[in-house]
């Protein structure tokens, strides 16, 4: 009996040093936050001549706006925006039309009913895409994301910099349909946002997003093209890669994109972050067993019952930690997922519950489900399609 309680003390204990490392990164993650993003300089608009690639997949909320945004960019060269659809009755094709009415004067090209091979369906959009790219430098952005108008002036120096063969960009959450979406972009906000900047300031990370992945078009074609990864769930992570293994380096630039979340339920919620989780284990394990760390509430409630005492002073100690993490992603995004900061504190433990919950899941994980496909996830972060699954 004795030896029992003093496992589980040990235990407790623990947890309660882990919880308190937690907080010590998460006030540290909040600072590197600030400034880092803090610090945006001012550019003149550029010339270079450049290409957008949208694929697209459904009606998404606010969809039209998202692509609205990178109508309006500060830019002096020209622009072409390529956007796609595998299929010719894909409900995206009406915004596709809307954007066209709205801005007569970009050029916006739309690539359909593409039919090419692959598991990953954006990669096969993007494949059918590419050849219709008229200009040398690319930018590549998911179909949710919203661009602020310097954009490509952030983006565009920093491609220039000697030794960088891409440019991928942090991004924060705005809840576009509901509840569900909401707690979705607080948990970009308040969990993903600071753990790549903080890993990207400390180099303990070298990310490449869907948010954005500029490069020049003969860089693209030197790793092999988008065919090379027609195959791959984190598709993004993959180019970043191939690009990293040139003796090339991806850089952040202090720029902050937008990204619509659209999970209207907790399922939803709960499939959409169980495969990005499970896609981050696949291809950095070390980092995604190491990100518990950014965990510190959750933590420090599982210490509560077994050391009472240094549990609730562990407790104080992350919440009040994430509450300046909060603070912070306001801060630098201008939006406030919940709309109200007391709000956002108090919903924090529901949020970082959910969190460690999908942490847990992921490591479970075989298969996920992408775009209405269950995709079965092999290694080396490959895939291979399955069943169609209902919306």
């Amino acid at each position: 009996m004795a030896l029992a309680h003093n496992i589980l003390a040990g235990v407790g204990w623990a947890l309660v040093v882990l919880s308190v490392a937690g907080s010590v990164y998460t006030l540290a993650a909040a600072g590197v936050l600030v400034r880092f993003l803090g610090r945006r300089n001012t550019r003149p608009a550029r010339s270079d001549a450049v290409t957008l690639l949208k694929p697209l997949y459904g009606a998404e909320p606010r969809l039209l706006d998202n692509l609205a945004s990178f109508c309006t960019l500060d830019h002096a060269g020209p622009l072409q925006i390529v956007v796609g659809v595998q299929r010719a009755d894909d409900p995206a094709l009406d915004a596709v039309a809307h954007l066209r009415g709205r801005f007569p004067k970009v050029r916006i090209d739309l690539v359909t009913g593409a039919d090419v091979a692959g598991a990953n369906r954006k990669v096969a959009n993007l494949i059918a895409m590419a050849p219709h790219a008229v200009h040398p430098v690319l930018v590549l952005s998911d179909s949710d994301m919203a661009a602020p108008q310097d954009y490509l002036v952030q983006i565009l120096p920093a491609l220039d910099t000697p030794g960088v063969g891409a440019v991928t960009c942090a991004y924060h959450g705005r809840g576009d349909a509901g509840l569900w979406s909401r707690m979705g972009a607080a948990g970009l906000d308040w969990q993903m946002l600071p753990g790549v900047v903080f890993g990207t300031r400390t180099g303990l990370a070298t990310p490449c997003m869907g948010s954005t992945i500029a490069l020049h078009a003969e860089t693209l074609a030197a790793i092999g093209g988008f065919e090379v990864f027609a195959g791959t769930l984190a598709d993004d992570y993959a180019i970043g890669a191939a690009i990293r293994a040139r003796g090339e380096t991806v850089v952040v630039p202090p720029l902050l994109v937008t990204h619509g979340s659209a999970d209207r339920s907790l399922a939803e919620l709960w499939r959409h972050e169980v495969r990005w989780a499970a896609t981050v284990l696949g291809v950095e394990p070390i980092g995604h067993v190491a990100s518990v760390i950014a965990m510190p509430l959750p933590l420090a409630m599982l210490a509560l019952p077994l050391v009472p005492s240094a549990g609730q002073v562990a407790l104080i100690l992350a919440w009040v930690a994430r509450a300046v993490l909060v603070q912070a992603s306001a801060g630098v995004s201008g939006e406030k997922p919940f709309g109200s900061t007391i709000l956002a504190i108090a919903l924090l433990p529901i949020r970082d519950i959910l969190g460690f919950a999908v942490y847990i899941a992921s490591f479970g994980a075989r298969s996920v489900v992408w775009r209405g496909e269950k995709l079965t996830m092999k290694p080396e972060g490959r895939i291979e399609t399955g069943a169609e699954i209902s919306a």
